[in-house]
């Protein structure tokens, strides 16, 4: 079989996988604190690998193929803390290749069980800032590809349609009783799901604002504040991995796009866990973290509209599933060990949901 049969047969694979699959469904959730704003989660849990990051995963395979930088039997390397590697490994299953997730070594093992299930072998490293090194170094030595998701998230989604997150996001809300979200609330891992909503909502004349929630160990919110002072920051760069898994980076990525997101807020990580809990509690099933962090950015959301007289609704992205992380977010040993309190981040989630003002005052950049 020569190259341009095996990617043309690849592409069907992919595609016919894509036509198995259901889209992911809308759920509403009350906040009885704020009348008049209605709440929806999108439920990324239920794709076939358990998270937002399986479209990722098969706009990357495409794009990739489509690029010509596949090839039969070569393997395939990713930087991921976990569940874009779970989602690249399924669909490198799907292909017959290889695949090699390069991953910070306090991933956690449900993650690491998941891509190997999937076929993938992990490499872990010490630093988050190894990651790309490192997976470039054995794309070189296996004559692999480097997916290198930081980079190519936000160019390999077809932005303006083909079922991305956004449009179905949109065709969800059509019957609502507001159709048009006053905010979708996300946070940054590659940056390319804020791409890809803030391109749409542009794209299709909405007047949908797209608020990033960033986790406390990340360089996107500093960057995206130099960013409106005109300023570079190519320059920032940390050393600490995100306790928030799949979220935030020691650097700002390529991917990211500032001019697509309205406005960023930034979230301790406490704040995120106990709103994880609060979502968990509400939805009667365990979320993971990152939903929290986005939980947080709703609520930051809700207070500004209700501040100025203002209904609509806010969407969401429920991210992954918490069962990733019963080692970590569900064990109490666990925040013991990382010295966080979940009494006092508890009672200010819930009174900032009940209409308090249990939140603190949060960093906050806008646009406008």
């Amino acid at each position: 079989m020569s190259q341009r049969q095996w990617v043309a047969a690849a592409i069907q694979k992919i595609e016919a996988d894509f036509n198995r699959s259901a889209d992911t469904h809308l759920i509403p959730m009350e906040l009885p604190g704020y009348p008049g704003i209605d709440v929806y989660f999108k439920d990324e849990s239920s794709h076939p690998t358990g998270s937002l990051k399986h479209r990722l995963a098969r706009s990357l395979f495409l794009y990739a193929l489509a690029n010509g930088w596949l090839r039969e039997g070569r393997p395939v390397i990713e930087a991921s803390s976990g569940s874009t590697a779970v989602s690249e490994a399924y669909f490198a299953r799907l292909l017959g290749l290889p695949f090699v997730a390069v991953m910070p070594a306090s991933t956690s093992p449900e993650k690491i069980a998941a891509i190997e299930f999937q076929g993938g072998r992990c490499h872990l490293v010490e630093r988050a800032c190894d990651l790309n090194a490192d997976s470039e170094k054995l794309a070189r030595e296996t004559g692999g590809h480097f997916m290198d998701q930081f980079t190519y998230a936000e160019r390999a989604t077809d932005w303006r349609a083909n079922n991305n997150i956004a449009e179905s996001i949109f065709k969800q809300m059509a019957e609502e009783p507001h159709p048009v979200p006053e905010w979708i609330v996300c946070s940054p891992g590659t940056g390319g799901t804020a791409a890809t909503l803030g391109r749409y909502v542009r794209y299709r004349r909405h007047d949908s604002r797209i608020l990033c929630a960033d986790p406390e160990v990340s360089a996107f919110f500093d960057g995206y504040r130099r960013a409106l002072d005109g300023q570079g920051y190519d320059d920032l760069q940390g050393t600490g991995g995100s306790r928030i898994e799949g979220i935030g980076r020691p650097r700002v990525e390529r991917s990211f796009i500032p001019s697509c997101v309205d406005a960023m807020v930034k979230v301790p990580d406490a704040l995120s866990l106990a709103a994880m809990r609060y979502v968990s509690a509400r939805l009667g099933r365990r979320v993971g973290g990152s939903t929290g962090t986005n939980f947080v950015g709703v609520l930051h959301a809700a207070q500004q509209m209700r501040a100025a007289a203002r209904g609509g609704s806010i969407v969401t992205i429920l991210c992954d599933s918490g069962e990733r992380y019963a080692h970590s977010y569900y064990k109490h040993d666990w925040y013991l060990e990382q010295r966080i309190n979940m009494v006092e981040s508890d009672a200010a989630i819930a009174a900032a949901a009940a209409g308090g003002g249990g939140l603190p005052a949060l960093p906050w950049a806008a646009l406008e």
